[in-house]
């Protein structure tokens, strides 16, 4: 109680992130605590909002929202058991085991993206690794994308430092590892891989000169403490993803969070916020469970330093909002896509 009390007064007396009368940018900084972390989402919901769009401000145009769109390149099958997964094989959600998908699949695919003003096309696999053989197959696809003029992005599970190599030299700009949630919480959502195993991706990717996104999902049953340590814990990584992922859990029948309670929208806002103000310089993404969310939730989230999204109607094989629905949205609130800049 006493160091809680202590950086709620230094809230009020130092220059912290999002503090107006900053001249310049705070410091981007790696040695966020859990204490700090939690006086921020314990701020009164007005300051913390405050803040976030101070630093959103400093760091970003504020009615500039970066469009990507995410293609599931094999879908189901997976011998992982993520909680919340539907393409678990573990689970009986619907989802069929494919096959890979082909480049010139793919390539239109992306294609339409592109036209449907996405700047950004992420290739997801349910893979727990990728085989050489398979790797081969989308370092052949990142090419074909890359040569279209979009940023590319993969997550195919963990990587091995050669396989990292491989895609950086493919031309992958992004590649994407979540943590999902923080350490202490993670063994009740996977057991078949451990939280330094991704660590471990993250670093490979680093390595090899790929920009790093990461993030985690919210609302699987954790706490607030949990939310917490997400978050301190992807903002004290030696750098800052580059893109973080915010997710709501959307909850598909036949996973073991099925029926876990749903989270109150406020504190999914106060998630996005605490990401803004600690990884002040990383594009923050309202990614998943954007479906379920009203659009005063979502303007929320952009108000609190969200400033990515993904267009389309799937997100692998979760529903999202089309992109018609998010032009409009857009349109009401008075934003444009970030590569119009």
């Amino acid at each position: 109680m006493a160091e809680t009390a202590d950086i709620a007064q230094r809230l009020a007396t130092e220059p912290w992130p999002g503090d107006a009368d900053a001249a310049q940018p705070a410091p981007v900084r790696q040695d966020w605590t859990r204490a700090q972390v939690r006086v921020l989402f314990d701020l009164p919901f007005p300051e913390l909002i405050y803040r976030a769009q101070t630093v959103h401000r400093q760091n970003f145009d504020a009615a500039a929202v970066q469009i990507s769109t995410l293609l599931s390149i094999k879908t189901g099958g997976c011998p992982e058991d993520c909680a919340y997964c539907p393409q678990s094989a573990r689970y009986d959600t619907g989802v069929r085991a494919e096959k890979l998908m082909s480049r010139d699949a793919v390539l239109d695919e992306a294609r339409a993206a592109q036209a449907a003003g996405a700047s950004r096309f992420c290739m997801g696999a349910a893979w727990r690794e990728p085989k050489d053989r398979d790797l081969d197959a989308v370092c052949s696809m990142v090419e074909g994308v890359k040569a279209l003029g979009l940023e590319t992005c993969a997550t195919l599970g963990m990587l091995s430092a050669t396989q990292a190599r491989r895609l950086k030299d493919s031309g992958l700009d992004y590649y994407n590892h979540n943590l999902d949630t923080a350490p202490e919480f993670y063994g009740e959502i996977i057991t078949t891989r451990t939280y330094q195993d991704r660590l471990a991706t993250l670093g490979h990717v680093r390595a090899a000169g790929i920009h790093v996104c990461c993030g985690g999902i919210v609302g699987m049953g954790e706490t607030r403490e949990g939310r917490v340590g997400m978050i301190a814990t992807l903002a004290s990584l030696p750098a800052h993803p580059e893109s973080v992922p915010i997710n709501m859990l959307v909850r598909v029948a036949g996973t073991p969070l099925a029926d876990v309670q749903k989270l109150e929208p406020l504190e999914f806002v106060r998630t996005v916020a605490a990401a803004r103000i600690t990884m002040p310089r990383s594009v923050v993404r309202l990614s998943a469970g954007r479906e379920d969310m009203s659009a005063e939730t979502q303007a929320l989230c952009f108000l609190a330093g969200a400033n990515s999204i993904f267009y389309g109607p799937k997100l692998l094989t979760t529903p999202n909002p089309g992109p018609d629905r998010d032009r409009e949205l857009m349109e009401r609130l008075g934003l444009r896509s970030m590569q119009s800049n």
